[in-house]
This record gives structure tokens, sequence and C-alpha cells, in this order.
């Protein structure tokens, strides 16, 4: 059963409790919530060691989607979260929850330690930057309601996947649950900001972010992913990279956990 907090604009947000220990929250990246996607079998590898809150981000599974969007609003909900548990947690996020995670932490929402896995960002010439007009497209459809071609777009064009790889996809039970929360790949795209442009992270945009960060990435991952990785590490104040060996953006939750549990409690 759900819990909810109120965020700041009066949206209802869901989120779940379990285990005990210091809180640490999980976020989700594109298309996932609390029943669907790479976190859901995670939280039951940490609870013997953290109080875990998993949440839906907003437009998903049990949570409100008030309008108009803006990236702050995801801030004021983790914050919502964050003011409901009491004191400042560990953050562990993965993919475009991975750049609200470090977006949120730029404007100070008050992280004891942060783990983030591949965001989706592209730093040098070893893949295509996003198309200019990337997130007028990804809007233009949602706003025709063509949620196929949204999820097939994002696919494609951002994640970079091959054409039979997507037709492939549209033949499994998760293409459903994908389309159902297509408009939200707006928010994912907005989040990012100008990251995907294949220019070098500038340094002084970090800067804020005084807290430990560990970047992890894959070392079955694309080329390009990990370079992003490295690069953000760099210029992170106090951050640290590590290479998950023969892991993949589909991180095994069982290989990824003793690394989370090292560093929130250890390092």
């Amino acid at each position: 059963m759900a819990n909810f907090v109120t965020s700041l604009d009066g949206t209802k947000i869901a989120y779940t409790k379990k285990g005990v220990g210091s809180p640490l929250i999980l976020i989700d990246g594109a298309f996932c919530h609390r029943k669907f996607g790479a976190n859901v079998k995670l939280p039951k590898y940490l609870t013997d060691h953290f109080e875990v809150f998993t949440y839906d981000r907003r437009g998903r599974g049990e949570s409100g989607n008030t309008q108009p969007y803006k990236v702050e609003r995801e801030f004021e909900d983790l914050q919502a979260i964050i003011n409901e548990i009491g004191e400042p947690p560990f953050v562990y996020g993965i993919s475009s929850g991975a750049a609200l995670a470090l977006e949120a932490a730029k404007v100070g929402l008050n992280f004891k330690k942060l783990i983030v896995f591949e965001a989706p960002y592209i730093t040098d010439t070893s893949r295509s930057p996003f198309p200019e007009n990337y997130l007028k497209n990804i809007q233009k459809l949602i706003k025709e309601k063509r949620y196929a071609e949204t999820v097939k777009y994002f696919m494609k064009t951002g994640i970079g996947l091959p054409s039979f790889v997507v037709w492939m996809m549209q033949l499994m039970p998760a293409w459903k649950k994908m389309k159902q929360v297509a408009p939200t790949l707006e928010y994912d795209t907005l989040m990012l900001r100008d990251y995907g442009s294949g220019k070098s992270l500038n340094i002084k945009d970090w800067e804020t972010i005084q807290i430990p960060v560990l970047v992890i990435s894959g070392t079955k991952s694309e080329q390009w992913s990990q370079n992003a990785m490295k690069q953000l590490a760099e210029v992170l104040p106090n951050g640290k990279h590590l290479d998950l060996v023969g892991q993949n953006h589909l991180v095994n939750p069982k290989v990824l956990t003793p690394h989370l549990i090292n560093f929130f409690k250890n390092e």
C-alpha cells in the first residue's frame, strides 16, 4: 500500500518505505516507478541495512501530474519526501533519475551522500549528440498523443538503440506500460539540461555539489556512457568513479548492492 506526501504545488506523490536503518531514497529513470523498472528488485537487497524509500515520480504510477511541468517541481517532490523522513537521506539515482538527483543536489537539497548510475549524458564525440529539435519532437508527439511513436523516437534517437531492437520491444509485455508513461519522457529530456550536446562538462556547473558522490558505469555499457560518467566524476568536487565489471545499463541489483552499502555506510 502506498503512502503519500503532498508536494509544494499540491501534487500527491506516492511512496513506499521498507527496512531499518538510515534512510535511503531510490530515484528511477525513464518509464520506471515503484512497480516497474530497474529499481523494483533493489530494495530487498538493501532493507537489512537501510530504511529504503521508493517513490513514483510525478506522472507515473500512483503519483499525480499537476501541470504545467517544470523540472523544479521534481525537486519539490523529492524535498517533500525528505521532509517526511525528517533527516538528510542517502540517495541513489539511475539514468535520468541520476540526472534528477544531481540537479537536486546542485540547488541544495540536503543529501548525506549520493550514488549515480549512468546519467544519460553525452560529453564527447563517441556518439552523435541529441538533435537540436529532439525536445520539440518529443513534445509534438506527446501533444498529438502518439505515445507509441514517442517511445520509439526516444529509444532510437535518445538511447541510440537499433531499429530492429525497438521493433522487437513492441512485442514484449513491457511495451504497454512504457506507452502509458510516454508523456513523462518530456520530463526526462528536460532534466538533462544541455548535457546531451556532446560538449565536455564545465566544472563550474558542478561546484555546488560538495557531498561525496560515487559515479558508477558498467564496463559493458556503451562507450559514450562510460566516457561521460568518468568525466562527471572528474568535475564533481568530491566525485569518485567506479567501473562495475560485466554490467550494462540494465544493471543487476545483486551486483550493484554491495557497492551501495560500502559507499553509504563505510567510505
